[in-house]
């Protein structure tokens, strides 16, 4: 007597039990299962579509914080030559505490989170930025910075340099006249 080898799926009970009268299933079966295959697919899309489509469902809001080509001071965005090298962090400042005369070699965008700062620019005058406040700092501009509020400020920076150039370069010595 011989045993069958595979008894639960037709398309190997022929190939392995020799019964030619109820073979070729998947020959027989596959094409008929394709259409339905594809109409599921396609509901499944429709579906989906409609689901990201469908006025009132709740969408992920976007709220624009910046979209500028020139710093606070009016000079047009320049990044530097090199290979690109973004770097972001967050600065607290306590309330009283300044930065020190610095400035920026790279573009950096600030976010203020909290607080308020006041940041002079010398020659150029004073800007108060306070949470909420989006900007494209001054490139290559001696500032310095300070905390005027009553809680710590905390302060967003990106700098959108390049590798082996200094995002800020401190200016101990520097007085503006």
């Amino acid at each position: 007597m011989r045993r069958k080898l595979f008894i639960s799926f037709r398309h190997h009970d022929v190939e392995h039990n020799g019964r030619p009268t109820q073979g070729r299933w998947k020959e027989l079966h596959m094409p008929n299962l394709r259409p339905f295959v594809w109409a599921l697919t396609g509901i499944f899309a429709f579906l989906s579509l409609h689901a990201i489509a469908r006025p009132g469902v709740a969408q992920e809001a976007v709220t624009p914080l910046l979209d500028a080509g020139k710093t606070v001071l009016g000079q047009p965005l320049v990044y530097p030559k090199g290979t690109p090298n973004v770097m972001a962090s967050v600065v607290v400042m306590q309330p009283g505490e300044e930065t020190g005369w610095h400035q920026h070699d790279v573009p950096m965008l600030g976010y203020i989170l909290e607080g308020e700062v006041m940041v002079d620019y010398g020659p150029y005058g004073k800007r108060l930025y306070r949470k909420g406040d989006a900007i494209l700092e001054a490139v290559g501009i001696p500032h310095r910075g300070r905390n005027t509020g009553s809680v710590p400020a905390r302060i967003m920076s990106v700098f959108m340099g390049a590798k082996g150039t200094p995002n800020t370069t401190l200016l101990p010595g520097y007085f503006p006249q």
